[in-house]
C-alpha cells in the first residue's frame, strides 16, 4: 500500500506559502525626465547670462537696509493699506448700489465700474495730477476754497488714483460674494422680522466673506506691486527712492534688484497673512481645515522621528 505523496508540500512537512506579493513596477515617464532637463539647462543658461555681465552685486547688500529705502518700505505699505481701506469701503458701497432695486443707483454703480475699469490707472493718476491745468481752485462748499495746486498733493493724487480705480474692482468681488449666498437666508431673516441692514451685516456679509477674501488677498498684493506707479505723480516710495539711489550710485540695475527684492519679501509676508485668514474663514464651508504649514513641518518631524523609533 504505498501512500499519495502530496507533490505541493514542503519537504519537511510544512504547508505551502500563501500568494507572492505582486511586484509593481512603475511606469517610467521619459517625457518628465526630459521636460526637467530642459528646464534646468534654461535655468543654468540664464544664471550664466547674468554671470557675464557687469553688475556690481555688492551694491544690493550695501544700501538694502538703507534708510531712504526703509522710508520708501514704510510709504509704500503706508500706501497700500489706506488705497485698500478706501477701495474695500468704497466697493461694498458700490456693490450694494448695484444690487439695489432703485434703478439711479445701480446705473450710477455702473457706470462708475465701467469707467474706472475702463481705463488704466496710469491715465487716472495724471488726470488726478493735472487737473490743476483746467481748474485754478477747487471749491467743493461754499465755505472751502482752495488752489488746486495746494489742494492735490502727492499723497492725495495717489490715494485717488489708486483707491477710486481699487473701488471698481472690489465692487465687483463683493458683489459676487453676496449673490453667492442662498436667498433663502435672506428671506429666512426678513421673517424673523430683521431688517435689511441687519440681514447685511449679520446674514449675507458673514457667509460671502468666504468668496471675497481670496480675490481681495491678491488684490492686496497688486495694490502693493502697483503702488509703484505713483513715482510718475511725484510721490516718493519704495521705487522712486531706489530710482533715485541708483541715479546718484551709478548702479542703477543693482537697485532696481533691490526694489524687486523687497517687493518679493513684502508679497510673501502678504501671501502668509492671506493663507491664515482664507483659513479662518473656511471655518464653516469645509469639515477639516487645511493644516498650516507649520503644522505639516511639524507632522513630517513627527512622522520621521516614529520611524526612527520603530526602526
Amino acid at each position: 500500500m504505498t501512500a499519495d505523496i502530496d507533490k505541493t508540500a514542503d519537504p519537511q512537512g510544512a504547508p505551502p506559502a500563501g500568494p507572492q506579493a505582486i511586484k509593481a513596477i512603475p511606469v517610467r515617464h521619459y517625457g518628465r525626465y526630459v521636460s526637467a532637463l530642459i528646464a534646468l539647462a534654461i535655468l543654468a543658461a540664464i544664471l550664466y547670462a547674468f554671470s557675464q555681465g557687469k553688475i556690481n552685486w555688492q551694491a544690493v547688500p550695501d544700501y538694502f537696509f538703507d534708510d531712504r529705502i526703509m522710508t520708501g518700505v514704510g510709504k509704500t505699505l503706508l500706501l497700500t493699506v489706506l488705497s485698500m481701506l478706501i477701495g474695500i469701503v468704497g466697493g461694498i458701497i458700490l456693490a450694494v448700489m448695484r444690487l439695489s432695486k432703485n434703478p439711479v443707483t445701480s446705473a450710477i454703480a455702473w457706470f462708475y465700474i465701467w469707467f474706472f475699469r475702463g481705463t488704466p490707472v496710469l491715465v487716472q493718476l495724471f488726470v488726478w495730477f493735472n487737473l490743476g491745468l483746467v481748474f485754478e481752485y477747487i471749491n467743493l462748499m461754499p465755505f472751502y476754497k482752495d488752489y488746486w495746486s495746494n489742494f492735490m498733493t502727492p499723497l492725495l493724487t495717489a490715494l485717488l488714483g489708486l483707491g477710486l480705480n481699487e473701488a471698481a474692482y472690489m465692487a465687483e468681488i463683493c458683489r459676487a460674494g453676496l449673490l453667492s449666498v442662498d436667498e433663502g437666508q435672506t428671506e429666512a431673516a426678513h421673517a424673523l422680522g430683521m431688517s435689511h441692514g441687519k440681514t447685511l451685516r449679520r446674514i449675507i456679509i458673514p457667509q460671502a466673506m468666504r468668496v471675497i477674501v481670496p480675490p481681495t488677498g491678491n488684490e492686496v498684493i497688486n495694490m502693493l506691486k502697483t503702488t509703484s506707479l505713483v513715482s510718475a505723480v511725484q510721490f516718493s516710495e519704495l521705487f522712486r527712492y531706489a530710482q533715485d539711489i541708483g541715479q546718484i550710485s551709478g548702479a542703477p540695475v543693482e537697485m532696481y534688484f533691490l526694489a524687486a527684492a523687497w517687493y518679493l519679501i513684502l508679497t510673501s509676508v502678504l501671501s502668509v497673512g492671506q493663507y491664515y485668514i482664507e483659513r479662518y474663514y473656511a471655518r464653516g464651508s469645509t469639515r477639516n481645515l487645511p493644516p498650516t504649514p507649520w503644522q505639516r513641518v511639524k507632522g513630517h518631524l513627527m512622522s520621521f522621528s516614529s520611524r526612527k523609533v520603530t526602526a
